[in-house]
């Protein structure tokens, strides 16, 4: 660029507001992505210091501990927990997992409102002394509802919600539906 041909000084004239606004965005960009990081941050943290919950019947998983993890993120969500008690032998159990993963909605309905927690019982660890706190289990799955402080709010026998060689779509979703967490402390979808 020669600083002494006229003409380019009145293209980098022109240039100037152009490139003053593309600064400012970036600054404001900048600024809008600080303030998101700093909104997430303690939700990060909350999120990283809370265990992660089983994705199946583990019989060497701490239901105790397990129970608080889920506890404590029911009450930071505004959701209750659900404890799925069975084990990898049952195959009523499978057919639950499988029931809410082809049904979107109900998988939907049930993490907006619920935090589902999966306790063992099996041969290899039936877990008696934390079961033993709760209603009678007379099939398997079982389904414990509980609220943010541990109180169980219902026990379910699955056999209720099933239908043929599957469950009911109808059936689960009154069941999720009815127990969800009283409105105004129903959680977000």
């Amino acid at each position: 660029m020669n600083a002494n041909d006229p003409a380019e000084l009145a293209v980098d004239r022109a240039a100037l507001p152009w490139l003053e606004a593309v600064h400012a965005r970036r600054r404001v960009l900048q600024a809008v992505a600080a303030g998101l990081v700093l909104a997430l941050l303690p939700a990060l943290a909350r999120a990283a210091s809370t265990p992660a919950l089983p994705k199946s019947f583990d019989p060497k998983r701490d239901p105790v501990a397990d129970l608080a993890a889920a506890t404590q993120l029911a009450a930071s969500s505004g959701r209750r927990v659900i404890m799925d008690v069975g084990g990898e032998w049952c195959s009523w159990c499978h057919i639950l997992d499988r029931f809410f993963a082809s049904h979107p909605d109900l998988l939907a309905l049930r993490e907006q409102h619920y935090v589902w927690l999966k306790v063992n019982y099996s041969p290899d660890n039936r877990n008696e002394a934390f079961l033993g706190q709760w209603p009678k289990i007379k099939g398997y799955p079982h389904l414990f509802v509980v609220d943010p402080n541990g109180k169980l709010v219902h026990s379910q026998d699955t056999a209720a919600l099933e239908r043929g060689e599957s469950y009911s779509a109808d059936a689960l979703r009154a069941f999720l539906v009815r127990y969800a967490p009283p409105s105004g402390g129903a959680g977000r979808a």
